[in-house]
């Protein structure tokens, strides 16, 4: 995990603590998904921060294969929220079922200034890392 740095501890009981009690912003780091192979090679990046509007691609679990929106990111529970993904409760009421980011792929980005900026910054870091491997 990248953010091994942050929150990462060789204690089980540490590392536990660290994750569920992160603040929003470390959750945010957490709840990544990775990229389709397409926007992997166009963005050269793997994974970004998952956000409200991104469509993605479910690859686990019995929703396996759904594709939607991201209706919301409950960072608090450490899931989103996947429109038409839903689970109907006993007495008919229809709640949206949390997916944890890592089981989703995002087939297409929601890109405003400020996301185009991060994906142009880890892009500029993989080429000079790719350059400096070529040279030595």
């Amino acid at each position: 995990m990248a953010l091994l740095g942050a929150l990462g501890h060789s204690s089980r009981r540490k590392s536990r603590k660290a994750h569920y009690g992160a603040p929003s912003s470390l959750r945010r780091n957490i709840m990544s998904a990775s990229l389709t192979k397409e926007l992997k090679d166009k963005y050269n990046v793997r994974s970004i921060p998952i956000r409200k509007d991104d469509e993605v691609l479910i690859t686990r679990g019995s929703n396996k294969g759904r594709e939607g929106k991201i209706t919301a990111v409950y960072r608090l529970k450490y899931v989103v929220h996947v429109e038409r993904v839903n689970k109907d409760k006993v007495n008919g009421q229809s709640v949206p079922l949390g997916i944890h980011p890592s089981n989703c792929v995002i087939t297409k980005l929601k890109l405003d200034k400020d996301r185009e900026n991060i994906l142009e910054r880890r892009k500029v870091g993989r080429e000079a890392v790719k350059k400096a491997i070529e040279k030595s």
